[in-house]
């Protein structure tokens, strides 16, 4: 037998002996907790995202039909993406650039009335 393989089979046996000796509740508990706090905050974060894309449908809705409450959807979507920036759910330059577009969209609409 070589070298290499007695000296896995011992380190092997060790390792084994210590996990029998050494509970691991601790850590798995850590890690159940781990995943249901990731879980809430995966729940949250895709509860922010949807509200950030219905009030960006809603936004260009109202401003492709001309409507005169397009203003207050563009500030209630300006407000959101903030939000969403703010508390990291969407990076501020994501939150940046959609806004700008959606700023020119806004102007452009509002020229062409």
């Amino acid at each position: 037998m070589p070298l290499n393989a007695i000296v896995c089979a011992v380190l092997m046996a060790y390792t084994n002996f210590f996990r029998r000796i050494i509970p691991l509740a601790k850590k798995q508990s850590s890690a159940e907790k781990r995943h249901r706090k990731s879980e809430e905050r995966r729940l949250r974060n895709k509860s922010a995202k949807s509200a950030v894309k219905t009030s960006v449908k809603k936004f260009v809705s109202l401003a492709q039909k001309k409507d005169p409450g397009a203003d207050a959807a563009l500030k209630e979507m300006i407000k959101k993406l903030d939000t969403a920036a703010g508390k990291g759910i969407i990076s501020k330059n994501a939150a940046a650039r959609k806004k700008s577009r959606m700023q020119r969209f806004y102007n452009v609409t509002k020229a062409a009335q």
